[in-house]
């Protein structure tokens, strides 16, 4: 579906559908533990951050924790990154959370806190992985594999029962 020079590439149940797959998946990969971060970088990544929290609670036992993670996207170098909740970190299990991994650049610096603190595993969910990689940051977790060229957008609006991912 094309509409203003955009091309559908998810719709709200094709997102729906991907999220419950990669709350399974990581209730199957961490069934041990006890519990949980979860960590939504700014923006949407956030959003979906609380959707696959939202999921977990559903199907699993383990305590489940949701942070924010702020950072300028555009220049994560140059600005401080702040985590919205003061959590015990050390040890910890992390699920690092953004929508769409383009080069893993903004992933890459989003891990630094949660380095510092000596965590015991991380492990990164993206709903839209673009292959792009130009630093070693590769999910754990994908909603949904998608080849394109650096000029082209995706874009995910995962605010309303309308949510969908854009390619253009």
């Amino acid at each position: 579906m094309t509409q203003q020079g955009k091309t559908m590439v998810l719709n709200h149940r094709q997102i729906q559908q991907k999220i419950t797959r990669m709350a399974f998946e990581i209730y199957e990969r961490n069934a041990g533990e006890q519990d949980l971060v979860v960590a939504g970088m700014t923006g949407m990544g956030y959003v979906l951050a609380e959707r696959v929290v939202e999921k977990l609670r559903e199907i699993a036992p383990f305590s489940l924790q949701l942070i924010k993670i702020d950072l300028d996207k555009s220049h994560p170098k140059l600005h401080e990154i702040h985590l919205s909740e003061q959590v015990p970190l050390a040890g910890a299990s992390i699920i690092l959370v953004d929508d769409v991994l383009n080069t893993g650049k903004t992933l890459a610096y989003a891990m630094v806190p949660f380095l510092e603190a000596g965590i015991k595993k991380m492990e990164v969910l993206v709903l839209v992985n673009r292959s792009h990689k130009l630093y070693p940051v590769a999910p754990d977790y994908t909603g949904f594999e998608l080849a394109t060229t650096l000029s082209e957008h995706i874009t995910v609006d995962l605010n309303s029962e309308a949510s969908t991912v854009h390619l253009h």
